[in-house]
């Protein structure tokens, strides 16, 4: 058995950057000094948003920055996600009037999201190979994430972004309050980012794999007869 890891088309990541972040920030009325914190995927129990709302709360009380948090992606869980927002207090809508918590449902412009964004997050209880972490680093974005599943494969800790070790909110708002309050910080963290998957989850990379691999068995097939 031979396992090539994933690849994909990232370069979209890396394009028109500055258009889309506008493109973004203008549709949601986005001021430039608003610090946007997004969370991409499917509202079901396994990605666990209410780490990221118990921890999104803990910010918007501790942050010097005005901070504007995305939900994307919908599903089973959104009531239940957005009846736990407004016991925290934390006000919503779902982007038709601005809000500092806001469900965009399902978007599949997730370049433009990571564009427009300033930090990408993940809470899961358990992944494989995050692809929405893969995406935000392609988009130069820093991350903080549970320490689950494959996730330590795809980011590099300290790096590209922050592991948090526990599900406890106190040390995932730690982090976010690290990249939200230090632009040098998400900058130097976002460029690394664009490296890492460009160098291990690019399609140009899996495409070279593929080919080395079909050229080593056929050249095994040649030696055997």
């Amino acid at each position: 058995m031979h396992v090539i890891p994933l690849g994909f088309d990232l370069d979209k990541f890396q394009e028109n950057i500055s258009e889309k972040r506008k493109t973004f920030r203008d549709q949601y009325k986005i001021t430039e000094k608003e610090i946007v914190i997004s969370i991409i995927g499917r509202l079901v129990p396994v990605k666990n948003h209410s780490l990221f709302l118990r921890s999104l709360k803990i910010v918007l009380e501790n942050s010097k920055q005005k901070i504007r948090a995305f939900i994307i992606g919908d599903g089973e869980e959104r009531k239940n996600i957005e009846s736990l927002a407004k016991n925290l207090g934390i006000n919503f809508s779902d982007g038709t009037t601005p809000a500092t918590l806001t469900f965009t449902s399902w978007r599949k412009d997730i370049d433009v999201v990571c564009a427009g964004s300033d930090i990408i997050t993940l809470t899961s209880f358990n992944e494989g190979t995050p692809v929405s972490l893969i995406e935000a680093q392609a988009g130069n974005k820093p991350i903080v994430t549970t320490n689950v599943g494959g996730i330590q494969n795809v980011i590099i800790p300290n790096e590209t972004g922050f592991l948090i070790n526990s599900f406890d909110a106190k040390d995932f708002s730690n982090a976010l309050l690290k990249l939200s309050e230090n632009e040098e910080l998400r900058t130097q963290m976002g460029a690394k980012g664009w490296k890492q998957v460009k160098e291990n989850y690019h399609y140009t990379r899996l495409v070279s794999d593929m080919d080395s691999l079909y050229k080593r068995l056929l050249h095994s097939s040649k030696s055997d007869n």
